[in-house]
């Protein structure tokens, strides 16, 4: 169901409920759903942070990951314990399509056993017991929003642990630098093109780019059974670019859709 829908329908609410933790507030931007209770809040705080963007795991001891974003800078975080009659993925998705309704990118995205363990997310990744739970029902997302706030990031983490309880965790973190250019991964672009049936991406508004056309070609090719159409007014090289980088071209098509940047839409 759509946030809006949500909206609509009361699921959400910007009230403070009274059994949250003293002092908490909800995150701007994210929508809290309905009887959802703040247990875990931390305020504005300096400090630097390393957010994965790969399946984490340990090493010898060490935490390991195919990819980060690091950096210094301010963090909020809250953690929502989600009411019984709702999953927390649920909780996820709708907080996910509103931080993206307002322009946030996407730069990683798993969920299940795709990401890992759910024991270094809660303890080595979000310092936070709370959110140990069970491997399979879990989702995390990383996203950086959209200008002229591109230089923060918001991180969630939704959880179900093994006694139902559901939670979804929310991090705001504002670099205190120019985080520069951020990539998403190519399991990410796949992911919310199958998840969402659409991937805009408006900064394509040139020719094609080498590192965006490894990228997506990557990812089209991790599941060579999608076809997939292509608006924006550079859609023709961007299909012959990505003919060139191995994409079949039977499954590429043009679309009519008239969209800055690039455009990319399932075919069912």
């Amino acid at each position: 169901m759509s946030v809006a829908c949500w909206l609509a329908a009361g699921c959400f609410s910007g009230l403070v409920v009274a059994a949250d933790v003293p002092g908490s507030q909800d995150l701007p931007g994210v929508p809290r759903m309905v009887d959802a209770q703040i247990v875990d809040y931390r305020p504005a705080a300096e400090l630097e942070r390393i957010y994965p963007m790969g399946s984490i795991r340990k090493i010898s001891g060490q935490l390991r990951f195919d990819g980060q974003v690091n950096a210094r800078g301010h963090m909020t975080s809250v953690t929502y314990e989600l009411p019984p009659d709702h999953s927390s993925l649920s909780a996820f998705t709708a907080a996910r399509e509103a931080l993206q309704k307002q322009g946030a990118e996407l730069l990683f995205w798993c969920q299940a056993r795709d990401c890992g363990e759910s024991s270094l997310w809660a303890n080595e990744v979000f310092g936070n017991a709370k959110l140990y739970g069970v491997d399979n029902a879990q989702a995390y997302l990383l996203l950086r929003l959209a200008p002229p706030q591109d230089n923060s990031l918001v991180a969630l983490y939704s959880i179900t642990r093994g006694n139902r309880r559901a939670y979804l965790h929310v991090e705001q973190f504002e670099a205190s630098a120019p985080l520069g250019d951020l990539l998403p991964t190519s399991a990410t672009l796949l992911r919310q093109l199958k998840d969402t049936g659409v991937l805009d991406l408006p900064r394509l508004n040139g020719d094609p780019q080498t590192a965006w056309l490894t990228l997506l070609s990557r990812g089209l090719n991790l599941d060579t059974t999608l076809r997939i159409s292509l608006s924006g007014a550079n859609a023709e090289a961007w299909r012959q670019a990505l003919v060139d980088q191995g994409v079949r071209t039977a499954r590429l098509e043009l679309g009519t859709v008239e969209t800055p940047g690039l455009r990319l839409e399932l075919l069912r």
